[in-house]
Order: C-alpha cells, then sequence, then structure tokens
C-alpha cells in the first residue's frame, strides 16, 4: 500500500508507539518565540530540567510583542533572551534581527523537506510548504521537545485537496485557501494533514504555498502539506548548495517524501478556481466567506497588509501595484509590517516602502502585534478592519473589534476607497 507525504515522514522519524495510533517522532526542529516559550521554560526550571536536547535544533525569536509595550512583555523578551544565552542556542533572532516567525525561519533555511518541527503557535503548519511535518501544540508538548527532543501524535491521517483549472488574474493563494476553507468548514480538516496539491499549487511560488498551509490550521487541520519539487530546491538551494553536488541532486533526495501514486487518503477533493473571484471573510469565523463583489462597500477603518500569511515580498509587491500613485482613503489607517528585516530591506530597496508611504500608510518594525491584538494596530470597540492576516474570530484584533480577511490585492483597493472593494488586478 502508497504512502502519503505525512506517513513516510513519519516512518523516518518514529522512535516508539506507546499505545494503538500513537506515535513518538524524533524532531528535526522546535521553534520557539516569546509568548508561549517562556511558561513552558519557567515549568522546566521548577522541575530541575533546565537544559535542551540539543540547542542547534532550537530556533528563538522575539515577535509578537516587539519592541516591548509594558513590563509583562519586558519580562517575557527577559526570560526567553536570557534562556537562549544560558543554553548556547545560537539561533536566537532578537530586537533588530528578528522577524515573523513562520516568515523569518524559512528565510533562514531552517525548514526542509522532510522534516518534523513543532511550536507552541496553531500556524507552525506554514512550514508544511516546504514538504515538511510541522504542527503547533501546547505547553507540556512544547517542553517535551526541548527538553527530549521528541513529541507525541496521532498517526496522521491525511486528507487530499487537489487544486485544478487556471487561477483567474488578480486572484491569489490567499483567495484561494480561504474559498477552501469556506467549502470544507472550520472543522473540515480536524485531526488530518491537508496535503495540497495540483497543478496550481505546482505553479504556485513558495511564498504562495506558504498562504496556503498557514491557514490550514483554520480548517482544523495539524499540518498543511505541499509535495517538495524543483521550486523547493529553488528556495533551499543557498542553504543547501554544499549538500548536494547539484540542484538535481537535492531534488532526487527531497522527491523521497511526495506521496505514492496508490497512496491511501481519509478524503479527497477537487477544487477547482477556473471561476474563483476574489473573496473575504464576513462575520466572525475563517470560514464565513463570500466573493468581495458581494460586500462592496462595506466601510473600514483599518487596513493591516502583514503577518505570518501575507507579509512577505510577493505580497507587498501585489499591494504596492495597487497602490502605485494612488492616496488611502481619508477615513482609514492603513498600516504595513513587512515580516522580516530582510523583507523590509528588499522592499525598501525597490521602491515598494515608499509607495505604501506615499499612499499614507504607517510601516512598521516587523511584528505579529497587530493580528492578535497586541500592539501596532489594535481595534478600539466598533472598528472594523481589512487585513491579510489568517484569523477573523470576535476581537481577535482588539475587543469589539471586526476583522475581514482577504488578499493584500483587496487589501490594498480597499485602503484607497474606505470600503471593501475588488482591485483593479483582478479581471473577470
Amino acid at each position: 500500500m502508497g504512502q502519503t507525504i505525512a506517513e513516510k515522514i513519519f516512518d523516518a522519524h518514529r522512535v516508539d508507539r506507546p499505545a494503538a495510533g500513537i506515535e513518538v517522532i524524533a524532531l528535526d526542529a522546535v521553534f520557539c518565540h516569546e509568548i508561549t516559550t517562556p511558561i513552558a521554560i519557567n515549568d522546566l526550571v521548577a522541575r530541575g530540567k533546565d537544559r535542551v536536547c540539543d540547542p542547534e535544533k532550537i530556533k528563538v525569536v522575539i515577535d509578537h510583542v516587539t519592541p516591548a509595550k509594558d513590563s509583562k512583555t519586558a519580562l517575557q523578551g527577559k526570560t526567553l533572551r536570557e534562556w537562549a544565552r544560558r543554553q548556547g542556542i545560537g539561533d536566537f533572532f532578537d530586537i533588530g534581527r528578528n522577524g515573523v516567525c513562520h516568515a523569518i525561519f524559512p528565510e533562514k533555511g531552517f525548514v526542509r523537506p522532510g522534516y518534523t518541527i513543532i511550536m507552541g503557535d496553531s500556524h507552525t503548519c506554514t512550514h508544511g510548504a516546504f514538504g515538511a511535518f510541522a504542527a503547533g501544540v501546547g505547553t507540556t508538548d512544547l517542553e517535551v521537545g526541548i527538553l527530549k527532543g521528541v513529541c507525541a501524535f496521532k498517526t496522521p491521517q491525511t486528507m487530499r485537496i487537489d487544486i485544478t483549472g487556471e487561477l483567474p488574474q488578480g486572484v491569489y493563494a490567499k483567495d484561494v485557501i480561504l474559498a477552501v476553507i469556506g467549502k470544507i468548514g472550520m472543522d473540515g480538516a480536524t485531526n488530518r494533514v491537508i496535503e495540497f496539491t495540483g497543478p496550481v499549487v505546482d505553479a504556485m511560488s513558495m511564498e504562495a504555498r506558504m498562504t496556503l498551509c498557514n491557514m490550514a490550521i483554520e480548517a482544523g487541520g495539524t499540518c498543511g502539506i505541499c509535495r517538495p519539487d524543483q521550486t523547493t530546491v529553488d528556495y533551499l538551494w543557498p542553504f543547501i548548495s554544499d549538500l548536494y553536488t547539484d540542484k538535481a541532486a537535492a531534488l532526487q533526495e527531497f522527491q523521497r517524501f511526495t506521496a505514492d501514486e496508490d497512496a491511501v487518503y481519509a478524503e479527497v477533493i477537487d477544487f477547482n478556481v477556473d471561476e474563483l473571484e476574489p473573496v473575504a471573510t464576513f462575520g466572525f469565523k475563517p470560514d464565513q466567506v463570500k466573493p468581495v463583489s458581494q460586500m462592496e462597500n462595506t466601510p473600514v477603518d483599518q487596513v493591516y497588509i502583514g503577518s505570518c500569511t501575507n507579509g512577505r515580498l510577493e505580497d507587498l509587491q501585489v499591494a504596492a501595484a495597487v497602490l502605485a500613485g494612488k492616496r488611502i482613503d481619508d477615513r482609514v489607517r492603513g498600516i504595513v509590517s513587512p515580516a522580516t528585516p530582510k523583507i523590509y530591506r528588499e522592499a525598501l530597496a525597490g521602491g515598494i516602502i515608499q509607495t505604501f508611504m506615499e499612499a499614507g500608510f504607517c510601516v512598521t518594525n516587523p511584528t505579529c502585534g497587530a493580528c492578535l491584538g497586541m500592539s501596532n494596530g489594535v481595534l478600539a470597540d466598533g472598528e472594523v478592519c481589512a487585513a491579510t492576516t489568517n484569523r477573523n474570530f470576535n476581537g481577535r484584533m482588539g475587543k469589539g473589534g471586526t476583522v475581514h480577511l482577504m488578499s493584500p490585492a483587496t487589501a490594498a483597493a480597499t485602503a484607497i476607497t474606505g470600503k471593501i472593494t475588488n482591485s483593479p488586478l483582478y479581471k473577470k
């Protein structure tokens, strides 16, 4: 019987099967940030287990509130900072060198096909775009991962979503994943890995694939995953060129982690995008999705472009193409946060930052702050935000605030009109 990508990865990393349906797997990396990891650190210290399995496997960043906004967040950063130094963790990204975790870690080459990764963050599923198994975990699992380098999971079941057809001009990966979630629902992939396949995925950049996998959790998925291919090799080549004789050799190695033709799936869904329009969310659940054309004239108070979903250079380029030569509506606060310093520098060099500023946007340092209503763009009660983030839960970006999720193109167009609007890049 053939295997899925996740099954192959589990086979390659299995340490134990302590009970039916439970797998203990070895970890290739444990990612950490300052919101969830200090809780694990303090508990390990209290238990007399202040140590790590392997400092080279642990990657650390301060990204959710950066710089610190108050004494509590300053203490979280201090706890993480001192722990990283104490444990000899070299890959620690502090203020000025930091970025949004799910953007900076792939950018540094820390994610590879076949890897197993955990983090105390639900959007860790982003890294499955590289053909890795990556999952968000709770504090106890994070502690075990830090201490022992292993984690226990249920034996993975995989659902396959074949994305077919041809994306219309001005429709993007964010529209695809929102539409998929709208179709299968918030619990449509609960306790499953989502394997994204098909010609549309094959044609996507790594940035677009990360957008797809990032929101697998919003459908209940443990992880989103794409098969590694030449696009994966090209992205990783600066980090792996000394490991392989050429790109063909790397591709051959990575293809060990592709699904077999006779792999068995819990469910297979065909999702054709030929007629897909740009979409946005309404209400307070990520599966409440409508075409933007049905939401036009919905007023907004703020537009936010950034996050681990859509804060990469490709996203900023698309938004800047819409904003070029335009000014945002006087009633709208526009905020853009490039996801990493590298992205910021590239956007600056390419004139993208200037385009945003001339349009009236506030450009902030890389941070997750606004996405979860912690800093750098919190909403007031009754305010509405058009956002390229990943969650529209009630009060997500501020108590009493409403969030409409959409692509960077739609967000930029919405900033110009002050109302939810399709971008001029969309051609029916």
